[in-house]
């Protein structure tokens, strides 16, 4: 059985997909640095960054889950060089251990983001 998940506190999906799915653990999409209030990235990829955290964040919640609850990410970054500045934001999100984690450049993300961050979670 899945459940769609879907929370108006985080920017809603920019194609046909669900901002998560429950099924067994929770299976985010990937979050970019978008302000739900204004359907614009922050600028820069620090801003984008925290505010793609956040927005995962929010997610989860709606799923009933939260940070801790994360066992593994996929940071996606358009520049790797990019990468001391993601970490730094992205670790301190995390409290206790955290969870696995693959992170690798792309040619290009939707609406000229920076980073995107999607997330797995057992409840």
């Amino acid at each position: 059985m899945k459940t769609i998940i879907s929370t108006p506190k985080a920017p809603g999906a920019i194609g046909p997909y669900s901002q998560a799915v429950a099924a067994g653990a929770v299976y985010t999409s990937g979050q970019l640095g978008i302000d739900p209030a204004t359907g614009k990235l922050a600028e820069g990829v620090a801003a984008q960054t925290r505010q793609a955290m956040q927005n995962l964040s929010e997610v989860l919640k709606a799923a009933g889950a939260d940070l801790d609850c994360v066992v593994k990410t996929t940071v996606f970054v358009k520049d790797l060089a990019d990468f001391k500045t993601v970490n730094e934001i992205y670790g301190a999100y995390f409290t206790g251990s955290f969870p696995a984690r693959s992170c690798v450049q792309v040619a290009a993300l939707p609406m000229g983001g920076l980073v995107e961050i999607e997330a797995v979670a057992i409840k």
